[in-house]
């Protein structure tokens, strides 16, 4: 009878027991993946966010692209024909040379070619009738009311992308009903941005079709120019960006109809792009599916990489068409725990590594390095780990009376509390590891970073056994006693010395942090007070100037050191001009070197004017400049073509899914254990043989005792 009923549990299906996806996926290239909060926007104009760039990176194409394997980063074509020819102007409208000095240029003219023949994805708002109406562009109420989503409407159309597209967009970035987080920014580079969305206030989406952007102009059907002002390089970036992707007017022009944003039939839920995924399911309650665009047919695998991608197998698909996977399945995972078991299973393909499940996944060599556990190379798992492009940073508030100014004493205190936060300490403690301490404004990976001995921060490390290592606290402790604060005494209230650290990590979780934070300030004998906040009152703070302290970050959207040093000029302060600049650091000679830096291509020239400007913001110490996280990513062996790149967005259609390894995998890992299952079986049947023999001796007394009543007297019949 056990045998029986173990024998029942094995045989209820081909397919593991505790699979969560269909077993007709089991066999095909299908990625699956996790994310943990709702994207808010889907529509490129105004996405400005990780989670959904994970989204509309794979949907949208700008005209230009990050080459996925080339370091240091490049940018090639992507929709576009070719990189855009750049031209310059001065004032008059006479051109310039190609050499000519930025403040001779007036303006630049940027001309993209895109290449013909390739198509929209299949999409509801581009299906037409056979006399060439669209279908859908003029809904009836009742047709609307019984709409419930996009797969209402069973017909659809695809047709060629045209540079009228790309300039129709950049008019829908300007359109104030938007709302573009890049709108002020581009309102000081695109001639007529400015103007445009000045006019189109007070029209709807619809009416910018026809309506005239100075500064941005459709040539013929595959050309369009974009005049910006003055001379700024860091604008082909932008052009790699989602923002700048292209969008048919058809589609605005069908979700604008009355009634279906109220059904939630939006481009903010429902995009339309021209690349080699298309958004086939959201509910982002649950799940978000990405399919592959049946009519992308215009990009093919790298031919060239860095020296080592061969070796690696990254160049084993060179000039093979993308994208290889045809479906990703994206579920909503809030909790890191299952995740973690999931992808342990083998049903998530890749995960980060959370901070109860590091010690599991990773361990440290003897020579500081990192290395995956034994069980993890068992299971054939792959560690890549690459710094990012940000900066964590404890700024100083240069509008305070006792942090900031330009005063020798006040530089003093801030670099004494330099040396004294030992962010070596604090990677090692909160972070796993998964950081490296920061030796000025600029991570690794942007042009301008220098590695090794020159490289370092020499007002905070010095330079021993061929690594940098922190200051003595001693040294702080002088600096601190040159800047009038001995012992961390404040001459004026003969107590020591209080500041102000405003944070908005208010929870139980965070009090280790700042139990930590004040710790470090005792060193130098200051009193460290802990001011927490909400979002937005803490923002308020920063805004006005009211904050002393705080720890704020910086991630690049572009990998050039212009993104990072804007953070630190002058007419970029917070306070003042409401810029990025939340320090409110001001130093004229700082200020006419990025002036100088900025338009200047990357060669030797612009690389020792960077050093110049690194050397002065380490010696007034306006940042204590933190760390630059470590990305720590863990891939199951059957996911291959994987190389890191912090900049691209797009990485999906480059990446392979091996099925069979997987399903291989899984079946290893997976198999049921029954001998428990058993065990209750066999106990059930020990309890049960009692009850057993027990009802059948009892049935057998009453079959004796029915065949002896005829012949109780009491029952003969007179």
């Amino acid at each position: 009878m056990m045998i029986l009923f173990a024998a029942l549990l094995t045989s209820c299906g081909d397919g593991l027991l505790n699979n969560p996806y269909p077993e007709e996926e089991s066999r095909r290239p299908v990625l699956y993946q996790s994310f943990s909060e709702r994207p808010k926007h889907l529509d490129p104009a105004k996405s400005y966010s990780e989670d959904e760039y994970v989204f509309i990176a794979q949907i949208y194409e700008p005209p230009f692209q990050y080459h996925y394997l080339k370091r240091p980063y490049q940018l090639v074509p992507l929709t576009a024909a070719k990189m855009p020819e750049i031209a310059y102007y001065d004032a008059a409208g006479g051109k310039l040379a190609q050499d000519a000095p930025a403040e001779k240029i007036a303006f630049t003219d940027y001309l993209i070619e895109i290449r013909p023949s390739i198509g929209f994805q299949p999409h509801p708002a581009l299906a037409k009738n056979a006399q060439g109406g669209y279908l859908y562009h003029h809904l009836s109420k009742d047709a609307i009311d019984a709409t419930e989503s996009l797969a209402d409407f069973e017909q659809t159309g695809s047709r060629e992308l045209t540079a009228e597209d790309y300039v129709y967009q950049i008019k829908r970035l300007a359109h104030p009903k938007n709302q573009s987080p890049i709108a002020e920014i581009m309102k000081n580079y695109i001639v007529g941005f400015a103007e445009f969305a000045g006019e189109s206030e007070s029209h709807p989406l619809g009416d910018i079709k026809n309506k005239t952007m100075t500064g941005v102009q459709a040539l013929d059907r595959y050309r369009y120019r974009i005049r910006i002002k003055g001379k700024y390089p860091q604008f082909l970036y932008w052009l790699a960006m989602s923002f700048f992707a292209p969008m048919p007017w058809e589609a605005v022009e069908f979700y604008e109809q009355p009634g279906l944003s109220e059904k939630n039939v939006t481009l903010d839920w429902y995009p339309i792009g021209t690349g080699p995924y298309f958004l086939a399911e959201n509910n982002p309650n649950r799940r978000m599916v990405l399919m592959k665009n049946p009519l992308f047919d215009h990009e093919t695998y790298p031919a060239e990489g860095e020296p080592e991608d061969a070796p690696k197998g990254l160049l084993k698909d060179a000039g093979k068409p993308l994208p290889f996977i045809e479906k990703a399945v994206f579920m909503l995972e809030k909790e890191t725990i299952p995740y973690w078991n999931k992808f342990l299973q083998g049903y998530y393909d890749a995960s980060g590594i959370a901070s109860d499940s590091f010690d599991q996944a990773i361990q440290f060599t003897g020579s500081g390095g990192v290395a995956l556990t034994e069980s993890m190379r068992e299971k054939g798992i792959q560690l890549h780990t690459s710094v990012e492009t940000s900066i964590f940073y404890m700024g100083f508030n240069m509008l305070d009376a006792t942090v900031g100014g330009e005063s020798e004493a006040a530089r003093k205190l801030r670099r004494a509390i330099a040396i004294a936060v030992d962010y070596e300490e604090f990677i090692a403690i909160f972070r796993n590891g998964r950081g490296v301490a920061a030796q000025g404004a600029l991570p690794p990976g942007i042009f301008g970073n220098e590695p090794g001995r020159a490289g370092i921060n020499p007002e905070v490390y010095d330079w021993v056994d061929g690594k940098p290592q922190r200051k003595p606290i001693a040294v702080a402790r002088q600096l601190m006693a040159e800047a009038g604060y001995a012992n961390g005494i404040d001459p004026k209230t003969k107590e020591p010395l209080i500041l102000y650290f405003d944070t908005t990590a208010v929870g139980v979780d965070d009090r280790p942090t700042m139990s930590w934070f004040r710790k470090q300030f005792e060193k130098i004998g200051v009193k460290l007070v802990i001011r927490g906040t909400d979002y937005n009152r803490f923002q308020q703070k920063i805004r006005t100037g009211n904050a002393q302290l705080f720890v704020w970050g910086w991630n690049a959207d572009y990998p050039d050191p212009e993104n990072f040093f804007a953070l630190l000029y002058g007419p970029n302060g917070k306070v003042k001009y409401g810029g990025e600049n939340a320090v409110n650091y001001l130093n004229p000679e700082f200020d006419r070197l990025f002036e100088a830096m900025r338009n200047m291509d990357n060669n030797e020239q612009r690389f020792r004017i960077i050093q110049q400007m690194q050397a002065i913001v380490r010696h007034d110490s306006p940042w204590l400049f933190g760390f630059h996280p470590k990305a720590f990513s863990l891939f199951h062996g059957w996911y291959t073509n994987l190389k890191p790149n912090l900049m691209a967005n797009n990485r999906l259609k480059y990446t392979r899914i091996d099925p069979v390894l997987r399903e291989k995998q899984r079946e290893a890992w997976n198999q049921p254990v029954l001998w428990p299952v058993a065990l209750v079986g066999a106990v059930f049947v020990l309890t049960l043989i009692p009850a057993v023999r027990s009802y059948r001796r009892r049935s057998r007394q009453t079959a004796a005792s029915g065949l002896r009543r005829p012949f109780n007297q009491q029952e003969i019949q007179p």
